[in-house]
């Protein structure tokens, strides 16, 4: 098997790898849309406390691995509602360029 990497892997073989994952270890009865909905939101806490008052020195390894977490939860609440998640994100993305547009400065 080839080196997966974002520039070769398809999101539908991580929805595939995600799915795969729960069903041999029969977690679906656990993996419900507020379930997972709970458990991305613990795990986006778990990367923001590797933040928490550090202005250097971030753990690149840590931060990944909460990252890797945050990322599976949301393929599987993808699943479990049979949301494509390229559509998705590209629409937002264009809503979005309607919404801030590059002529109209933006104050953050």
């Amino acid at each position: 098997m080839k080196n997966r990497n974002d520039e070769n892997t398809p999101i539908l073989v991580l929805k595939t790898r995600v799915r795969d994952f729960i069903e041999k270890r029969n977690w679906q009865k656990y993996h419900d849309p507020k379930d997972i909905a709970i458990a991305i939101s613990v795990e986006a806490a778990e990367l923001l406390d590797i933040f928490k008052w550090r202005r250097k020195g971030y753990e690149k390894e840590r931060i990944a691995e909460e990252i890797a977490d945050v990322m599976i939860y949301l393929l599987s609440l993808a699943n479990a509602l049979n949301i494509d998640m390229t559509q998705i994100v590209l629409e937002k993305l264009r809503a979005d360029e309607v919404k801030y547009p590059l002529e109209k400065p933006h104050r953050w």
